[in-house]
């Protein structure tokens, strides 16, 4: 009975386009392969007994299984995702991406499902506490290569922005003093505080961001698919089960 769900599923994603050949051929054996850090707590990452987790997590196997598919995580450094995004190594990337025009001009999004806002990010023991992205000109400001937050450092001009595989060796510099500041979601920053023992603290914040799950530009079905399944968790109360399981609050409104 499964496996006949399953190749019910994949066959409508398949009709809801005419593009049939632009579809990933995985949808077509019932998984959705998605691509993650596995490093990026609590969005991604892996507990103490090596199982992977987070919020990303819980939202992909929902709507996975809102499709009628087995999800398949795929784990890679964030410097090297999108690229493997448009080497066909993953369907789909449920990761925290920035929905940007300029990303938009090469890959789609959907419809975005987490509202955050970029924050600076300090030692705890320091004094240096800056208020706003002017206030780090002419500091050593760690960010993950790629990011929209780097783009976003380098865009303020002034700023020495020091790139990193991932958001884990940002943190590790911060804490060891080899930079002056990091630049990442608020969330993330939150988190960390309240579950870790990391010498750092938040600063000041950017501009909010909408995040979406990000896919190849010719995959229109399932796009088109995700959308919907995406409408589905939210209306039966599934994302916002998960959202306040890891933030307290619903981040799926700006």
């Amino acid at each position: 009975m499964q496996k006949k769900l399953i190749l019910t599923a994949a066959v409508a994603l398949l009709s809801l386009s005419h593009a049939s050949a632009a579809t990933p051929p995985t949808l077509t054996k019932g998984v959705l392969k998605i691509g993650m850090e596995g490093t990026y707590p609590p969005f991604t990452y892996k507990d103490a007994a090596g199982n992977l987790t987070g919020f990303d997590v819980d939202i992909a196997k929902a709507v996975a299984a809102k499709l009628g598919l087995k999800p398949e995580f795929v784990l890679t450094e964030w410097s090297g995702i999108l690229a493997g995004l448009q080497a066909n190594k993953y369907d789909v990337i449920v990761n925290q991406v920035a929905i940007t025009p300029e990303r938009q001009k090469t890959i789609a999004f959907s419809t975005p499902y987490v509202y955050s806002t970029p924050q600076i990010i300090v030692k705890k023991s320091g004094t240096f506490n800056p208020k706003t992205l002017a206030d780090l000109k002419g500091r050593r400001v760690g960010s993950s290569l790629g990011s929209n937050y780097e783009a976003q450092l380098k865009a303020a001009g002034g700023i020495n922005v020091v790139t990193y595989p991932g958001a884990a060796e940002v943190l590790a510099d911060l804490a060891a003093g080899r930079i002056d500041a990091g630049y990442n979601d608020k969330l993330l920053v939150n988190y960390l505080i309240k579950s870790q023992n990391l010498p750092i603290r938040g600063a000041g914040t950017g501009q909010p961001d909408s995040m979406g799950i990000a896919m190849k530009k010719s995959n229109v079905a399932l796009k088109a698919a995700i959308d919907k399944a995406l409408l589905q968790i939210k209306a039966d109360g599934t994302y916002a089960k998960i959202s306040r399981q890891w933030f307290g609050i619903d981040v799926s409104k700006p």
